[in-house]
């Protein structure tokens, strides 16, 4: 579980759950556009870049939902499973440190 997940507290705000219950109503809708059509048939995983059918990638937010996270183009990307659940509910920053941290951590146990 992600250390943000405890934080985002998903039942306990009205507002959020209408902000969910919209925006996901808004990635119904895209999932059917031509642009988001192209990116499932390149077949290539936002975060990974490894190569699957469209049928294996999902619909991620680069800003999750339950972050305040929208669901628009520059938004959203193709995952994979594994991405996308790896990926829980951190931004791309909250991303990125997490892999500092992880090599950095790695440094330090093999010095």
């Amino acid at each position: 579980m992600s250390s943000h997940e405890s934080y985002y507290e998903l039942d306990g705000d009205p507002a959020l759950q209408r902000h969910i219950k919209l925006e996901r109503e808004r990635a119904r809708k895209l999932r059917k556009t031509q642009w988001w059509l192209t990116l499932l048939n390149k077949g290539i995983c936002h975060y990974c870049q490894n190569t699957f059918l469209s049928s294996e990638l999902t619909m991620d937010h680069k800003i999750p939902l339950a972050r305040k996270g929208k669901s628009t183009k520059g938004n959203v990307v193709p995952a994979c499973r594994p991405c996308n659940q790896q990926k829980q509910l951190d931004t791309p920053a909250e991303t990125l440190l997490n892999k500092l941290d992880a090599l950095s951590s790695q440094s330090a146990s093999s010095s």
